[in-house]
């Protein structure tokens, strides 16, 4: 327990400038009681110069090392390239420093794992991630309905999530992004560990991962910006997840489709529930000839064995973050469960290491797949890149 959490953000780009924003304009959801923004770290002499305006008076610092030794922080977050979260992650809590690590928690999971280990290690450091969607009051509500079986057991999640469109200008803003060996992938470890990360927290980890991935499609990079893939819960029970950065429409569409009903979520706005009255099997067992008629001449009437509601959702910029700062907050300081816990940072990670390697090696693999395996393929592609260093 501590009296106040001193925040030093590491990266003043997209993500660490939003949150700087949140202290710099008093915005009252934050509880600043508990919180506060203490120091700022870029490499870059513009941004540095940038802080200064924006924070007068704010220490700023060119090195992350002298922001963890300068006393001045007792808590940080990453936002940085991938490849920097584990570094920067575990030299934070080897000084006693709390980590609000960004997503995803790293690139692969031999690396995640020597974080968690680290965490373990000195236990009176917090470590949480920053997944937002996890405050988000409709997947929380999601998750309430799959924990209290409202639809019966799982059979079926679908998730098409293709609103990630970008321009090639946005893979042209810098050396690092979209390459093996300076971002550690595409969409799987850009975009989409959020969803990576709620599919597996309110449906389960699935068992078994084969996936399709195209590489560049319609864009000059050459890591994956198109996903395909199917995911085996066991139990006969199925999955998929559709994502890409090249659909300028876009579809966000989840559905759990369940032993009792179903849940459909529409653009992270809408949930839709679908309630059986009675087991679908019972009704199916139960249906003559003449319903049989009813049903394909679209005479059925549905109501009869369905109940539905709908449940609409607002959308409050910033809050979902605000919110993660303030859960992070109050465990360091009250003692408040953490809605993220970091070591489980590691799952979305898993999930999408393996529909990488399940595209490398042409064939279905295990969730909890060899990590060294993984790792070796990643090199693979990092040195026929031929602009970084392999990883270890």
């Amino acid at each position: 327990m501590t009296e106040k959490v001193k925040l030093g953000i590491i990266g003043y780009g997209a993500e660490g400038g939003m949150y700087a924003s949140f202290f710099a304009q008093k915005d009252e959801r934050l509880n600043e009681d508990l919180i506060e923004l203490a120091a700022i770290c870029d490499i870059d002499p513009a941004k540095r110069e940038k802080i200064a305006k924006d924070f007068p008076g704010l220490p700023v610092f060119d090195n992350y090392l002298d922001l963890l030794d300068s006393g001045v922080v007792n808590a940080i977050v990453t936002t940085v390239p991938h490849y920097d979260h584990v570094v920067m992650g575990i030299d934070a809590l080897k000084r006693g420093i709390h980590l609000l690590g960004e997503k995803p928690a790293g690139v692969y999971t031999k690396e995640v794992e020597r974080l968690i280990e680290a965490s373990e290690e000195y236990s009176d450091t917090t470590f949480a991630i920053f997944f937002n969607q996890r405050t988000n009051p409709l997947y929380r509500r999601v998750k309430e309905l799959m924990d209290n079986k409202e639809i019966g057991d799982l059979q079926r999640a679908t998730w098409i999530i293709t609103t990630w469109w970008r321009p090639q200008g946005y893979y042209n803003q810098s050396d690092w992004r979209a390459t093996w060996g300076g971002e550690g992938g595409g969409v799987l470890v850009n975009q989409a560990p959020h969803q990576l990360d709620l599919l597996q927290w309110i449906c389960g980890k699935p068992e078994k991962v084969t996936a399709k991935l195209q590489y560049g499609a319609g864009r000059n990079i050459i890591v994956e910006n198109e996903v395909n893939a199917l995911l085996d819960f066991g139990n006969g029970a199925t999955g998929s997840f559709i994502t890409c950065t090249n659909d300028m429409i876009g579809t966000d569409r989840f559905e759990i489709f369940g032993t009792k009903g179903k849940i459909v979520v529409e653009d992270s706005k809408k949930l839709i529930i679908k309630k059986l009255v009675n087991p679908e099997q019972e009704i199916s067992e139960k249906m003559d000839m003449a319903d049989v008629v009813k049903l394909f001449m679209g005479q059925m009437n549905m109501s009869d064995y369905v109940e539905e509601t709908v449940e609409e959702f607002e959308m409050v910029m910033g809050q979902q973050h605000i919110d993660v700062l303030n859960n992070f907050a109050n465990h360091i300081v009250k003692g408040e469960a953490l809605l993220a816990p970091g070591a489980e940072g590691i799952n979305g990670v898993r999930l999408a290491n393996a529909m990488h390697l399940s595209d490398w090696l042409d064939k279905e693999v295990d969730y909890n797949h060899d990590h060294n395996l993984y790792l070796e393929e990643l090199n693979k592609r990092i040195t026929e890149e031929g602009k970084f260093s392999t990883k270890a």
